[in-house]
């Protein structure tokens, strides 16, 4: 029998906006819910707030522990008290993106007019400029005029780009960490088989699988191995794991055994995917991952990214890793050079880790003190004190 795995249900911290928001698609929803955390004292004058933007299958809960998996805080190592975006200095926001799964509206949510009728794969399409202008609408709420900072990892970082491009005058400083301009057909092609790994469980049921009390489990984890793989690096699995067997039979020719759980590595991946489907929705995915695949900052400003930053005067710090292949360098770099024709004040530096695109949330001292040297060195030319 199938197992019956459903998202548990949690109250967020959230704002509904009765006024709702026009979407790129042509699509306007009448109203819809923002969820977001907060962190650290907003200062009197309202000028020490930064927003971290999560990456694709995160979620607000950056620095607490996670009330769905029990888990700490995805960037509990940068955000805090005294950590690289210390919680003692800023105020720190971190919002679902719309389309998420953690209290933002998104597909499991009821349709507008459809008698508790959920959104399913109706869900209109949303963009990561979607995504920065519901963003756009808390800092409002929230009573800030502009952003001390606005940083995030991956995907996330996609959205720093968009509100650098979209809301200069509100963006201070904007650090896009391991991210990119546009999706390579690379990074499209490995989404895409994830997608269709969803489609192909035959618990799916053309995206209506709540209906049958089920969801494609399957599917939804063989997505998140495939791009769990993409996260790491080749040397980061060798010394990890290796060729080690997980279980070593006692026999040796038990382990020729064609489906049987032999390498160490396997079990994590399998294990990465078992988690996900306990906090992640299958619909929540296909939504996100076509916002990221469809993101191209530069074909919105005639073809050139530069023209997306002209005449900002906020300051760039763009972050790489020198074994992540999922966003090389070289699409910093490129984000660098179209800053620089474009006049603005940026910083680039590449960290040098075999542990692939997840560098950006580990354990990595060299890019903690870059992170935390950059705000200080922003905060005195902005005037924070304390």
């Amino acid at each position: 029998m199938d197992e019956i795995v459903t998202l548990p249900d949690v109250e967020h911290t959230h704002v509904r906006f009765d006024a709702g928001i026009a979407l790129e698609c042509g699509v306007a929803l009448d109203s819809h819910t923002v969820a977001y955390r907060t962190y650290g004292t907003l200062n009197a004058a309202r000028t020490n707030a930064i927003l971290v933007c999560h990456a694709l299958t995160g979620d607000q809960y950056a620095a607490e522990r996670h009330p769905v998996t029990g888990k700490p805080g995805w960037w509990d190592m940068v955000v805090g008290p005294g950590r690289p975006v210390d919680t003692n200095r800023f105020f720190v926001i971190c919002a679902n993106v719309l389309g998420g799964c953690m209290g933002s509206t998104g597909p499991m949510d009821p349709k507008p007019g459809g008698a508790g009728e959920r959104w399913g794969t109706d869900f209109p399409a949303v963009t990561i400029r979607d995504m920065v202008r519901a963003q756009k609408q808390l800092i409002d709420h929230l009573g800030i005029e502009r952003l001390f900072a606005v940083l995030g990892g991956s995907v996330g970082g996609m959205q720093v780009l968009e509100w650098a491009a979209s809301y200069p005058e509100m963006v201070f400083a904007a650090l896009p960490i391991a991210s990119a301009s546009y999706h390579s057909a690379q990074n499209i092609a490995f989404h895409e088989v994830g997608r269709q790994a969803i489609f192909a469980d035959p618990n799916w049921a053309g995206g209506r699988y709540w209906e049958t009390g089920r969801i494609p489990a399957q599917g939804l984890a063989v997505a998140r191995m495939c791009a769990h793989i993409t996260y790491m690096s080749e040397e980061s699995l060798t010394r990890k794991f290796g060729r080690r067997l997980q279980n070593a039979p006692k026999n040796p020719s038990e382990a020729i055994a064609l489906f049987g759980e032999m390498f160490e590595v396997e079990s994590y991946l399998r294990h990465q995917g078992s988690t996900f489907v306990q906090r992640f929705d299958a619909n929540s995915y296909l939504t996100i991952t076509r916002a990221a695949d469809y993101f191209d900052l530069g074909a919105d400003y005639k073809g050139d990214l530069a023209n997306a930053f002209r005449g900002t005067k906020t300051r760039f710090l763009l972050a790489s890793f020198t074994s992540d292949w999922l966003y090389p360098t070289a699409e910093s770099r490129a984000i660098a050079r179209a800053l620089n024709r474009a006049g603005a004040n940026v910083s680039f530096v590449e960290f040098p880790t075999d542990k692939g695109h997840d560098a950006f949330l580990l354990d990595e001292p060299d890019f903690h003190r870059a992170l935390a040297g950059f705000l200080g060195g922003c905060a005195v030319h902005a005037g924070l004190t304390g």
